[in-house]
């Protein structure tokens, strides 16, 4: 397997896109939400940008940033910092294929994401699920800071606890 192209998402991506992440939650079970429509869910009228890596013609990952709807991460973070939510920004939707790890694919789109939001002046935080234990080591590793916990309601009536996270700098 060849290196991973990190580049803008563009529409002829979607479907390559929504195929990647149903194969993440087939392996990984995440998303806990969003299986059920994956184009519409990759696609949200929240996101502000979003890149793939292209392995060979292949989309293997996706990364999105998004506008704060209501998340924990960007209440916390708003509220320990003084921010206002025009300074803020969710880091979502970030999925790598099993068969493309280990190739640096969830960092490469992690910086992808951290350097626009940082051009921008605008400070990422994100939320995940306690049991994606790589994914918390990967935000260690890039400098994020857990600002809090939180509880993630998905579903009818399931919830799962998450870690929140803010990025180094903006």
């Amino acid at each position: 397997m060849g290196s991973a192209v990190i580049r803008p998402f563009e529409e002829a991506d979607l479907s390559g896109a929504a195929s990647a992440l149903v194969e993440v939650h087939a392996t990984d079970g995440y998303p806990v939400e969003g299986v059920a429509d994956p184009e519409g869910w990759v696609r949200s009228t929240n996101v502000l940008a979003s890149w793939v890596a292209d392995m060979g013609g292949k989309i293997v990952g996706h990364v999105s940033i998004m506008r704060p709807q209501g998340e924990d991460a960007a209440s916390l973070w708003i509220e320990q910092s003084g921010d206002d939510e025009d300074h803020v920004a969710v880091l979502a939707r970030l999925f790598v294929l099993q068969e493309a790890r280990k190739h640096a694919v969830g960092e490469k789109l992690m910086r992808a994401a951290m350097e626009y939001a940082q051009d921008r002046g605008i400070r990422l935080v994100l939320d995940v699920m306690t049991k994606d234990t790589a994914a918390i080591r990967l935000y260690e590793r890039l400098g994020w800071f857990k600002i809090g916990e939180a509880s993630h309601s998905y579903g009818e009536d399931q919830q799962i606890e998450a870690i929140c996270f803010a990025a180094p700098s903006a």
